[in-house]
Protein backbone atom coordinates (compact mmCIF):
# COMPACT_ATOMS: atom_id res chain seq x y z
CA UNK A 1 0.00 0.00 0.00
CA UNK A 2 2.90 2.36 0.58
CA UNK A 3 4.46 1.75 -2.62
CA UNK A 4 0.94 1.99 -4.13
CA UNK A 5 0.55 5.69 -2.26
CA UNK A 6 4.21 7.01 -3.47
CA UNK A 7 3.98 5.47 -7.31
CA UNK A 8 0.13 7.89 -7.07
CA UNK A 9 1.33 10.60 -5.60
CA UNK A 10 3.99 10.88 -8.15
CA UNK A 11 1.55 10.52 -11.14
CA UNK A 12 -0.28 13.03 -9.85
CA UNK A 13 2.14 15.59 -9.88
CA UNK A 14 3.40 14.47 -13.55
CA UNK A 15 -0.56 15.49 -14.45
CA UNK A 16 -0.04 18.51 -12.99
CA UNK A 17 3.40 19.19 -14.72
CA UNK A 18 1.80 18.25 -17.96
CA UNK A 19 -1.05 20.32 -17.66
CA UNK A 20 1.17 23.60 -16.47
CA UNK A 21 4.18 22.41 -18.91
CA UNK A 22 1.41 23.16 -22.00
CA UNK A 23 0.55 26.60 -21.02
CA UNK A 24 4.36 27.82 -20.78
CA UNK A 25 4.91 31.05 -23.07
CA UNK A 26 8.25 29.43 -24.23
CA UNK A 27 6.03 27.04 -26.16
CA UNK A 28 2.84 28.33 -26.51
CA UNK A 29 3.87 32.19 -27.51
CA UNK A 30 6.04 32.07 -30.27
CA UNK A 31 3.78 30.48 -33.05
CA UNK A 32 1.21 33.69 -32.65
CA UNK A 33 3.72 36.21 -32.77
CA UNK A 34 3.62 39.04 -35.53
CA UNK A 35 5.86 40.36 -37.55
CA UNK A 36 7.69 43.55 -36.61
CA UNK A 37 8.29 46.79 -38.00
CA UNK A 38 10.93 46.75 -40.74
CA UNK A 39 13.85 48.25 -38.81
CA UNK A 40 13.97 52.20 -38.68
CA UNK A 41 10.60 52.36 -39.77
CA UNK A 42 9.00 51.29 -36.26
CA UNK A 43 9.31 50.35 -32.56
CA UNK A 44 7.93 47.19 -31.26
CA UNK A 45 6.76 48.10 -27.93
CA UNK A 46 6.38 45.38 -25.63
CA UNK A 47 3.13 45.90 -22.99
CA UNK A 48 3.26 42.66 -20.98
CA UNK A 49 0.73 42.03 -18.44
CA UNK A 50 0.34 39.52 -15.32
CA UNK A 51 1.54 36.66 -13.88
CA UNK A 52 3.28 35.42 -16.98
CA UNK A 53 3.98 38.61 -17.97
CA UNK A 54 7.96 38.58 -17.94
CA UNK A 55 7.79 35.09 -19.00
CA UNK A 56 5.61 36.36 -21.95
CA UNK A 57 8.33 38.92 -22.91
CA UNK A 58 11.47 37.35 -21.94
CA UNK A 59 10.31 34.65 -24.95
CA UNK A 60 9.54 37.17 -27.07
CA UNK A 61 12.45 38.73 -26.99
CA UNK A 62 14.33 35.44 -27.64
CA UNK A 63 11.97 35.15 -30.63
CA UNK A 64 12.48 38.22 -32.01
CA UNK A 65 16.32 38.32 -31.67
CA UNK A 66 16.84 34.66 -33.49
CA UNK A 67 14.42 35.56 -36.46
CA UNK A 68 14.43 39.57 -36.69
CA UNK A 69 17.75 40.72 -35.16
CA UNK A 70 18.09 44.20 -35.71
CA UNK A 71 14.19 45.02 -35.00
CA UNK A 72 13.80 47.78 -32.17
CA UNK A 73 12.33 46.13 -29.03
CA UNK A 74 11.19 47.74 -26.13
CA UNK A 75 8.31 47.91 -23.27
CA UNK A 76 7.28 47.10 -19.58
CA UNK A 77 6.17 43.81 -18.10
CA UNK A 78 4.35 44.12 -14.97
CA UNK A 79 3.93 40.79 -12.96
CA UNK A 80 3.15 39.66 -9.50
CA UNK A 81 5.72 39.56 -6.61
CA UNK A 82 8.08 37.26 -7.28
CA UNK A 83 7.34 36.39 -10.90
CA UNK A 84 9.87 38.14 -12.85
CA UNK A 85 12.10 36.90 -15.52
CA UNK A 86 15.36 38.41 -16.64
CA UNK A 87 14.91 40.39 -19.51
CA UNK A 88 17.21 42.45 -22.06
CA UNK A 89 15.03 44.69 -23.70
CA UNK A 90 11.61 44.77 -21.64
CA UNK A 91 12.01 46.66 -18.75
CA UNK A 92 10.05 43.64 -15.63
CA UNK A 93 8.09 45.87 -12.78
CA UNK A 94 6.30 43.79 -9.89
CA UNK A 95 3.01 44.39 -8.00
CA UNK A 96 0.62 43.36 -5.93
CA UNK A 97 -1.91 40.18 -6.14
CA UNK A 98 -4.82 39.48 -5.66
CA UNK A 99 -4.94 43.18 -4.07
CA UNK A 100 -3.65 46.00 -5.38
CA UNK A 101 -0.85 48.57 -3.78
CA UNK A 102 1.21 51.58 -4.39
CA UNK A 103 3.83 50.00 -6.91
CA UNK A 104 1.17 48.31 -8.99
CA UNK A 105 -0.20 51.34 -9.44
CA UNK A 106 3.51 53.57 -10.32
CA UNK A 107 3.97 50.52 -12.48
CA UNK A 108 0.40 51.15 -14.33
CA UNK A 109 1.36 55.08 -14.75
CA UNK A 110 4.19 53.91 -16.13
CA UNK A 111 2.89 51.71 -18.88
CA UNK A 112 -0.26 54.21 -19.79
CA UNK A 113 2.63 56.82 -20.29
CA UNK A 114 4.28 54.21 -22.63
CA UNK A 115 0.86 53.46 -24.29
CA UNK A 116 1.02 57.75 -24.83
CA UNK A 117 3.87 57.45 -26.61
CA UNK A 118 3.01 54.55 -28.73
CA UNK A 119 3.08 55.90 -32.43
CA UNK A 120 0.64 55.28 -35.81
CA UNK A 121 4.18 53.73 -36.85
CA UNK A 122 4.64 51.44 -33.89
CA UNK A 123 3.37 48.17 -33.36
CA UNK A 124 2.15 47.29 -29.86
CA UNK A 125 2.56 43.84 -28.77
CA UNK A 126 0.37 43.28 -25.62
CA UNK A 127 0.87 40.34 -24.18
CA UNK A 128 -1.97 39.07 -21.25
CA UNK A 129 -1.86 36.46 -18.65
CA UNK A 130 -4.02 35.94 -15.27
CA UNK A 131 -3.58 38.18 -12.72
CA UNK A 132 -4.01 41.67 -15.14
CA UNK A 133 -6.74 42.81 -13.45
CA UNK A 134 -5.66 43.39 -10.23
CA UNK A 135 -1.83 44.13 -11.22
CA UNK A 136 -3.41 46.89 -13.73
CA UNK A 137 -3.99 49.92 -10.96
CA UNK A 138 -5.26 53.37 -12.42
CA UNK A 139 -8.44 54.59 -11.04
CA UNK A 140 -10.87 56.92 -13.24
CA UNK A 141 -10.50 59.94 -12.04
CA UNK A 142 -12.08 60.92 -8.78
CA UNK A 143 -11.54 57.36 -7.47
CA UNK A 144 -8.71 56.64 -5.34
CA UNK A 145 -5.92 53.59 -4.97
CA UNK A 146 -7.95 53.05 -1.48
CA UNK A 147 -11.16 52.74 -3.28
CA UNK A 148 -9.84 50.36 -5.31
CA UNK A 149 -8.13 47.85 -2.47
CA UNK A 150 -11.64 48.40 -0.57
CA UNK A 151 -13.78 47.35 -3.64
CA UNK A 152 -11.02 44.10 -4.95
CA UNK A 153 -11.45 43.14 -1.01
CA UNK A 154 -15.19 43.30 -1.13
CA UNK A 155 -15.74 41.73 -4.30
CA UNK A 156 -13.22 38.81 -3.41
CA UNK A 157 -14.50 38.13 -0.27
CA UNK A 158 -18.17 38.11 -1.69
CA UNK A 159 -17.49 34.71 -3.58
CA UNK A 160 -19.37 36.40 -7.24
CA UNK A 161 -18.23 34.92 -10.43
CA UNK A 162 -14.92 36.34 -12.07
CA UNK A 163 -17.08 37.97 -14.72
CA UNK A 164 -19.26 40.25 -12.22
CA UNK A 165 -15.89 41.24 -10.02
CA UNK A 166 -14.15 42.34 -13.69
CA UNK A 167 -16.94 43.98 -14.70
CA UNK A 168 -16.52 46.50 -11.65
CA UNK A 169 -13.28 46.64 -12.24
CA UNK A 170 -12.94 47.61 -15.97
CA UNK A 171 -15.65 50.55 -15.14
CA UNK A 172 -13.47 52.12 -12.79
CA UNK A 173 -10.19 51.62 -14.46
CA UNK A 174 -8.34 53.78 -17.01
CA UNK A 175 -6.45 50.48 -18.14
CA UNK A 176 -9.39 47.68 -18.20
CA UNK A 177 -12.24 47.26 -20.41
CA UNK A 178 -10.60 48.21 -23.80
CA UNK A 179 -9.04 51.51 -22.21
CA UNK A 180 -5.67 50.86 -23.07
CA UNK A 181 -6.33 50.67 -26.45
CA UNK A 182 -8.04 53.72 -26.46
CA UNK A 183 -4.49 54.99 -25.73
CA UNK A 184 -2.61 53.34 -28.27
CA UNK A 185 -5.14 53.92 -31.29
CA UNK A 186 -4.10 54.81 -33.60
CA UNK A 187 -0.64 52.70 -33.67
CA UNK A 188 -1.88 49.15 -34.70
CA UNK A 189 -2.09 46.49 -31.34
CA UNK A 190 -1.84 42.65 -31.23
CA UNK A 191 -2.77 40.91 -27.90
CA UNK A 192 -1.93 37.73 -27.49
CA UNK A 193 -3.37 36.14 -24.43
CA UNK A 194 -3.02 33.39 -21.91
CA UNK A 195 -6.21 32.32 -20.71
CA UNK A 196 -7.18 32.00 -16.89
CA UNK A 197 -10.98 32.21 -17.32
CA UNK A 198 -13.53 30.04 -17.59
CA UNK A 199 -14.72 29.91 -21.36
CA UNK A 200 -11.50 31.93 -22.33
CA UNK A 201 -14.17 35.42 -23.07
CA UNK A 202 -11.40 37.95 -24.24
CA UNK A 203 -13.23 40.67 -21.85
CA UNK A 204 -12.16 38.89 -18.89
CA UNK A 205 -8.92 37.78 -19.41
CA UNK A 206 -7.14 40.51 -17.52
CA UNK A 207 -10.50 42.67 -17.67
CA UNK A 208 -10.22 42.88 -21.27
CA UNK A 209 -7.76 46.36 -21.71
CA UNK A 210 -7.60 45.63 -25.86
CA UNK A 211 -10.79 44.73 -26.57
CA UNK A 212 -14.91 45.83 -26.45
CA UNK A 213 -16.32 45.68 -23.39
CA UNK A 214 -19.85 43.87 -23.28
CA UNK A 215 -20.70 44.63 -19.65
CA UNK A 216 -22.86 47.77 -18.43
CA UNK A 217 -22.86 50.11 -15.76
CA UNK A 218 -26.28 48.41 -14.92
CA UNK A 219 -24.45 45.34 -14.72
CA UNK A 220 -21.65 47.25 -12.34
CA UNK A 221 -24.51 49.05 -9.84
CA UNK A 222 -26.08 45.68 -9.49
CA UNK A 223 -23.05 43.79 -8.85
CA UNK A 224 -22.47 46.86 -6.18
CA UNK A 225 -25.37 46.54 -4.38
CA UNK A 226 -25.72 43.02 -3.72
CA UNK A 227 -22.64 43.23 -1.75
CA UNK A 228 -22.92 42.36 1.80
CA UNK A 229 -22.31 45.00 3.83
CA UNK A 230 -23.12 47.38 1.18
CA UNK A 231 -20.34 49.65 -0.14
CA UNK A 232 -19.84 53.62 1.21
CA UNK A 233 -23.00 55.29 -0.36
CA UNK A 234 -19.81 58.46 -1.06
CA UNK A 235 -18.30 55.10 -3.14
CA UNK A 236 -21.32 53.82 -4.70
CA UNK A 237 -22.50 57.51 -6.37
CA UNK A 238 -18.80 58.33 -7.46
CA UNK A 239 -19.14 55.43 -9.62
CA UNK A 240 -22.33 55.68 -10.68
CA UNK A 241 -20.93 58.88 -12.40
CA UNK A 242 -18.01 57.51 -14.32
CA UNK A 243 -18.51 57.21 -18.10
CA UNK A 244 -19.27 53.80 -19.91
CA UNK A 245 -16.05 51.77 -21.26
CA UNK A 246 -15.72 51.57 -25.38
CA UNK A 247 -18.10 49.08 -26.65
CA UNK A 248 -18.09 47.02 -29.84
CA UNK A 249 -17.81 49.27 -33.14
CA UNK A 250 -15.51 51.88 -31.62
CA UNK A 251 -13.30 53.00 -33.62
CA UNK A 252 -10.43 53.26 -31.24
CA UNK A 253 -10.39 49.13 -32.48
CA UNK A 254 -10.22 49.08 -36.01
CA UNK A 255 -6.64 48.70 -35.77
CA UNK A 256 -6.27 45.91 -32.65
CA UNK A 257 -6.10 42.25 -33.53
CA UNK A 258 -6.76 39.89 -30.71
CA UNK A 259 -5.59 35.78 -30.43
CA UNK A 260 -5.44 33.25 -27.52
CA UNK A 261 -2.65 31.41 -27.12
CA UNK A 262 -3.33 29.28 -24.62
CA UNK A 263 -6.02 28.28 -22.18
CA UNK A 264 -7.13 25.04 -19.53
CA UNK A 265 -8.31 22.65 -22.15
CA UNK A 266 -4.92 22.67 -23.66
CA UNK A 267 -3.42 22.05 -20.41
CA UNK A 268 -6.67 19.65 -19.39
CA UNK A 269 -5.55 17.77 -22.88
CA UNK A 270 -2.02 17.23 -21.90
CA UNK A 271 -2.64 15.70 -18.67
CA UNK A 272 -5.46 13.32 -20.14
CA UNK A 273 -2.76 11.82 -22.58
CA UNK A 274 -0.99 11.03 -19.73
CA UNK A 275 -3.43 9.82 -17.90
CA UNK A 276 -4.36 7.56 -20.38
CA UNK A 277 -0.97 6.21 -21.07
CA UNK A 278 -0.56 5.63 -17.45
CA UNK A 279 -3.77 3.08 -18.08
CA UNK A 280 -6.40 5.17 -16.78
CA UNK A 281 -9.64 6.31 -18.66
CA UNK A 282 -10.01 9.87 -18.66
CA UNK A 283 -13.39 11.27 -17.99
CA UNK A 284 -12.74 14.96 -19.07
CA UNK A 285 -15.76 17.45 -17.21
CA UNK A 286 -14.02 20.61 -18.90
CA UNK A 287 -12.12 23.72 -18.00
CA UNK A 288 -15.17 26.03 -17.67
CA UNK A 289 -16.15 25.08 -14.53
CA UNK A 290 -17.20 27.56 -11.83
CA UNK A 291 -18.87 28.00 -8.34
CA UNK A 292 -17.91 27.09 -4.78
CA UNK A 293 -14.81 24.48 -3.94
CA UNK A 294 -16.99 23.05 -1.34
CA UNK A 295 -19.93 21.90 -3.84
CA UNK A 296 -17.53 21.31 -6.52
CA UNK A 297 -15.83 18.72 -4.47
CA UNK A 298 -19.32 17.33 -3.70
CA UNK A 299 -20.22 16.70 -7.08
CA UNK A 300 -16.94 15.61 -7.86
CA UNK A 301 -16.51 12.92 -5.33
CA UNK A 302 -19.97 11.95 -5.94
CA UNK A 303 -18.71 10.86 -9.95
CA UNK A 304 -15.67 9.11 -8.33
CA UNK A 305 -17.51 7.31 -5.64
CA UNK A 306 -19.93 5.87 -8.10
CA UNK A 307 -16.64 5.22 -10.84
CA UNK A 308 -14.87 3.15 -7.55
CA UNK A 309 -18.10 1.43 -6.86
CA UNK A 310 -18.49 0.41 -10.65
CA UNK A 311 -14.85 -1.27 -10.65
CA UNK A 312 -13.53 1.62 -12.77
CA UNK A 313 -9.93 2.77 -13.21
CA UNK A 314 -11.05 6.60 -14.39
CA UNK A 315 -9.24 9.67 -13.95
CA UNK A 316 -11.60 12.69 -13.30
CA UNK A 317 -10.01 15.59 -14.97
CA UNK A 318 -11.17 19.12 -14.62
CA UNK A 319 -10.18 23.08 -14.28
CA UNK A 320 -11.87 26.57 -14.29
CA UNK A 321 -12.37 28.69 -11.10
CA UNK A 322 -13.49 27.46 -8.17
CA UNK A 323 -14.23 30.47 -5.30
CA UNK A 324 -15.13 30.76 -1.77
CA UNK A 325 -17.17 33.11 0.04
CA UNK A 326 -15.21 34.07 2.98
CA UNK A 327 -18.31 35.55 5.24
CA UNK A 328 -17.67 37.10 8.61
CA UNK A 329 -15.42 35.20 10.31
CA UNK A 330 -11.44 35.58 10.37
CA UNK A 331 -9.91 32.97 7.48
CA UNK A 332 -7.46 30.80 8.11
CA UNK A 333 -4.99 29.39 5.44
CA UNK A 334 -5.80 28.27 1.89
CA UNK A 335 -6.52 29.16 -1.16
CA UNK A 336 -9.88 27.77 -3.35
CA UNK A 337 -8.03 24.37 -4.84
CA UNK A 338 -7.06 23.71 -1.04
CA UNK A 339 -10.37 23.98 0.08
CA UNK A 340 -11.63 21.77 -2.88
CA UNK A 341 -9.26 19.58 -1.15
CA UNK A 342 -9.85 19.31 1.79
CA UNK A 343 -14.60 19.24 1.05
CA UNK A 344 -13.12 16.71 -1.27
CA UNK A 345 -11.32 14.31 1.21
CA UNK A 346 -14.72 14.83 3.46
CA UNK A 347 -17.25 13.67 0.95
CA UNK A 348 -14.88 10.42 0.00
CA UNK A 349 -14.69 9.56 3.60
CA UNK A 350 -11.63 7.49 3.57
CA UNK A 351 -12.77 5.21 0.78
CA UNK A 352 -9.89 3.03 -0.50
CA UNK A 353 -8.86 3.69 -4.28
CA UNK A 354 -8.90 7.28 -4.72
CA UNK A 355 -6.39 9.75 -4.90
CA UNK A 356 -6.70 13.65 -5.71
CA UNK A 357 -4.74 16.36 -6.60
CA UNK A 358 -5.81 20.09 -6.63
CA UNK A 359 -3.85 23.08 -7.60
CA UNK A 360 -3.35 26.45 -9.21
CA UNK A 361 -1.53 26.04 -12.98
CA UNK A 362 0.10 29.71 -11.75
CA UNK A 363 1.73 27.94 -8.51
CA UNK A 364 -0.05 29.90 -5.67
CA UNK A 365 -3.74 29.00 -4.57
CA UNK A 366 -4.70 32.27 -2.90
CA UNK A 367 -3.11 32.67 0.41
CA UNK A 368 -1.59 35.64 1.75
CA UNK A 369 0.08 36.46 -1.89
CA UNK A 370 3.56 35.46 -1.55
CA UNK A 371 5.67 33.61 -4.28
CA UNK A 372 6.07 30.76 -1.82
CA UNK A 373 2.25 30.02 -0.77
CA UNK A 374 0.98 26.78 -1.98
CA UNK A 375 0.02 25.89 -5.08
CA UNK A 376 -2.45 22.88 -3.73
CA UNK A 377 -3.48 19.66 -2.37
CA UNK A 378 -3.14 16.38 -2.31
CA UNK A 379 -5.75 13.85 -1.22
CA UNK A 380 -5.37 10.16 -0.36
CA UNK A 381 -7.33 7.46 1.03
CA UNK A 382 -6.01 7.94 4.69
CA UNK A 383 -5.74 11.49 4.67
CA UNK A 384 -8.55 11.78 7.35
CA UNK A 385 -7.21 8.72 9.44
CA UNK A 386 -3.72 10.22 9.09
CA UNK A 387 -5.70 13.94 10.33
CA UNK A 388 -7.42 12.13 13.34
CA UNK A 389 -4.01 10.75 14.85
CA UNK A 390 -2.76 14.41 14.66
CA UNK A 391 -5.88 15.44 16.11
CA UNK A 392 -6.93 17.75 13.51
CA UNK A 393 -10.83 18.20 13.03
CA UNK A 394 -11.03 18.16 9.30
CA UNK A 395 -14.83 19.75 9.26
CA UNK A 396 -13.80 22.45 11.75
CA UNK A 397 -11.04 23.13 9.80
CA UNK A 398 -13.12 23.10 6.91
CA UNK A 399 -15.85 25.95 8.28
CA UNK A 400 -13.22 28.52 8.96
CA UNK A 401 -11.19 28.59 5.38
CA UNK A 402 -8.15 26.62 7.20
CA UNK A 403 -7.40 24.04 4.39
CA UNK A 404 -3.74 25.16 4.06
CA UNK A 405 -2.83 24.56 7.82
CA UNK A 406 -5.00 21.52 7.40
CA UNK A 407 -2.62 19.72 4.18
CA UNK A 408 0.40 21.30 6.17
CA UNK A 409 0.08 18.77 9.07
CA UNK A 410 -0.13 16.43 6.93
CA UNK A 411 2.29 17.47 4.88
CA UNK A 412 0.36 17.40 1.67
CA UNK A 413 1.15 20.27 -0.22
CA UNK A 414 2.04 21.37 -3.47
CA UNK A 415 4.37 23.86 -3.43
CA UNK A 416 5.93 24.09 -6.95
CA UNK A 417 7.13 28.13 -7.11
CA UNK A 418 5.71 30.43 -9.80
CA UNK A 419 5.07 28.47 -12.73
CA UNK A 420 5.39 31.19 -14.91
CA UNK A 421 1.88 30.93 -16.40
CA UNK A 422 -1.60 30.85 -15.49
CA UNK A 423 -4.59 28.62 -16.93
CA UNK A 424 -6.73 28.49 -13.64
CA UNK A 425 -7.19 25.67 -11.39
CA UNK A 426 -5.99 22.18 -11.99
CA UNK A 427 -7.93 19.36 -10.53
CA UNK A 428 -7.55 15.78 -10.70
CA UNK A 429 -9.41 12.36 -9.15
CA UNK A 430 -7.92 9.01 -9.39
CA UNK A 431 -9.72 6.24 -9.04
CA UNK A 432 -8.52 2.50 -9.04
CA UNK A 433 -5.15 0.98 -9.98
CA UNK A 434 -4.40 0.56 -13.73
CA UNK A 435 -4.52 -2.86 -14.95
CA UNK A 436 -1.62 -3.33 -17.61
CA UNK A 437 -4.06 -6.53 -19.56
CA UNK A 438 -6.50 -3.84 -20.08
CA UNK A 439 -6.44 -1.70 -23.48
CA UNK A 440 -6.94 1.74 -23.02
CA UNK A 441 -10.38 3.52 -23.10
CA UNK A 442 -11.34 6.29 -25.26
CA UNK A 443 -12.24 9.67 -22.71
CA UNK A 444 -15.61 10.17 -21.48
CA UNK A 445 -17.18 13.30 -21.84
CA UNK A 446 -20.18 13.71 -19.81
Amino acid sequence: MAEDDRETRALLKRLYDAAVRAALPEHCLPPHLPVPPVPGEGRLVIFAIGKAAAAMAAAAEDWYDANYPGTHVEGLALTRYGHARPTRHVEVLEGGHPIPDAAGEAASKRLLRMAEWTGPEDLALVLLSGGGSALTVQPMPGLTLADEIFLTRALLASGKPIGDINAVRKHISRIKGGRLAAMLHPARSVTLAISDVAGDNPTTIASGPTVPDTTSKARVMAVLDSLSPPIPAELREKIAALPETPKPGNEIFSHAQYQLVASGSASLGAAATLAREAGYEPVALGDALEGEARSLADAHAARALKARAEGRCVAIISGGEAAVTMGDAEPGKGGPNQEYALALAIALDGTDGIWALAADTDGIDGGSGASDDPAGAIVTPDTLKRAMERGLDPQAMLGRHDSGTFFGELGDLVKTGPSYTNVNDFRVILVGRPDPARPDSPPENP
